[in-house]
């Protein structure tokens, strides 16, 4: 089954995030404001700019599990994603990535490896699925790779084709 079948709402809406870009490349990200490595959304939103056109784009998935570093409502993470980073691509609800109460997008991304054969649980905020077009994990990379990392721009490219 396709990540595609899998419903989260928008941030400020009750839309269907995934299925707006379905059969679109995805890169799904989950974020929070109060982190160190929350400067990240300035190159997340540098490669959704990049490679939108071409049939691509980021979703971030605000998240508050780890230590408690996207405690905001989803008018304040608008504001702030907006106005500090500029931010346009599209950014869920809330959800938990982890635990019980793993929202079902995470139950189809977790069991897929990053480059040092971690799978399962997220480790921290800012780890990165791509999905290809057919909704489908194609890899995972840990919260320290970068945006601008040469082996995600390239699997990103390769996975648009």
């Amino acid at each position: 089954m396709s990540i595609f079948s899998v419903k989260i709402h928008g941030l400020t809406s009750g839309s269907d995030v995934l299925g707006g870009v379905a059969n679109k490349v995805m890169l799904v990200v989950n974020v929070a404001s109060k982190c160190g490595l929350t400067p990240q959304y300035t190159g997340l939103e540098a490669l959704h700019s990049e490679f939108a056109a071409q049939g691509f784009s980021v979703i971030g998935v605000p998240c508050n599990q780890f230590g408690a570093q996207e405690p905001g409502s989803a008018e304040e993470i608008t504001t702030f994603c907006s106005t500090t980073y500029g931010v346009t691509f599209p950014l869920t609800e809330k959800v938990d990535v982890n635990g019980s109460a793993r929202h079902a997008l995470y139950e189809k991304l977790t069991p897929v490896q990053d480059g040092e054969g971690h799978s399962g649980d997220i480790r921290w905020n800012f780890e990165k699925f791509l999905v290809g077009k057919d909704g489908t994990t194609i890899t995972r990379f840990g919260p320290m790779v970068a945006p601008d990392d040469a082996t995600l721009r390239a699997a990103i490219k390769k996975a648009i084709g």
